[in-house]
């Protein structure tokens, strides 16, 4: 893997999910609930189709095994954040968060097996500081509260699509444009709009100004274009590394944007990932 495309690629996702994840939180924060936020983001997603498509002049690969892959993995993902919404909502964040992230773990338990992924040394040690970096990066402290049992499945959910979503990522770009995949991914998207729709509670007052959707739309375009991009990096890159690296950078972006916009100090768990992270994306990047 002497070319790195693939490196230029998963940098612009960790980037653009960085700044996405340093911002999210603004529209909430102001009156948009953030399942209109999904519903805002699923339409960004034709900003960067468009291009994507233009690209390959609009020949978009319609047989049976590349319509199936490509809403399987719009699927995955969409519905993987709409569960996510119904699991904070029944329980702790500090849990959740940290046990999601390690998704990559499927990812790359997958892509050892079924595409015989191998990779050096150097690599597989980046990978494990990655893995142990993510859920330290995703720490919040524990809030007092009582919780039942169904979120634990539902993080599950999440879990397992967020980490099946890419290695099919990878299988899907060995038989098809990365541009197609990514059209299948926006639609999915949409197809599943009216379930956060019913999802949000139109009794609460919401704020329909620019500092609303506007606004979430100029961020969680940040989102799409990271999106596409990653499918870039996984159609020249390995799944072992593309994975664990993006998810272990994004956050990095995300908690150092806070730190100058927000003036937050990092817990001293998250500090440590950090450090993980980066000492992580040095060897993965070979």
């Amino acid at each position: 893997m002497k070319s790195t495309p693939w490196l230029a690629y998963a940098i612009t996702t960790t980037i653009f999910w960085g700044a996405w994840g340093a911002l999210i939180e603004i529209p909430e924060k102001r009156g948009f609930p953030e399942t209109l936020s999904y519903c805002v983001w699923a339409f960004t997603m034709l900003i960067p189709t468009f291009f994507a498509l233009k690209n390959i002049k609009w020949k978009i690969e319609k047989n049976r095994k590349s319509i199936l892959q490509g809403v399987l993995i719009g699927l995955l993902g969409a519905l993987g954040q709409l569960v996510l919404f119904k699991a904070l909502s029944l329980g702790p964040a500090y849990l959740i968060f940290p046990f999601i992230s390690l998704s990559p773990v499927v990812t790359i338990l997958f892509s050892f097996i079924f595409l015989k992924e191998r990779t050096s040394l150097k690599t597989w040690i980046g990978i494990g500081l990655a893995l142990v970096a993510i859920p330290m990066l995703s720490y919040q402290p524990p809030e007092n509260g009582s919780y039942g049992h169904l979120w634990i499945f539902l993080a599950l959910f999440v879990f397992l699509a967020w980490g099946i979503q890419a290695f099919f990522m990878k299988l899907a770009n060995q038989s098809m444009s990365a541009e197609s995949i990514f059209f299948y991914m926006a639609i999915s998207s949409i197809a599943l709009l009216p379930i956060p729709i019913l999802m949000t509670d139109f009794d609460q007052p919401i704020n329909w100004g620019w500092d609303g959707p506007l606004l979430a739309g100029g961020i969680q375009v940040m989102n799409s274009i990271g999106a596409l991009s990653l499918v870039y990096a996984f159609r020249y890159g390995k799944a072992i590394i593309v994975s664990p690296l993006t998810n272990a950078g994004g956050p990095v972006i995300t908690i150092i944007l806070s730190l100058i916009i927000y003036a937050v100090f990092p817990h001293w768990i998250i500090l440590i990932g950090m450090i993980l992270a980066v000492v992580a994306i040095f060897l993965m990047a070979e």
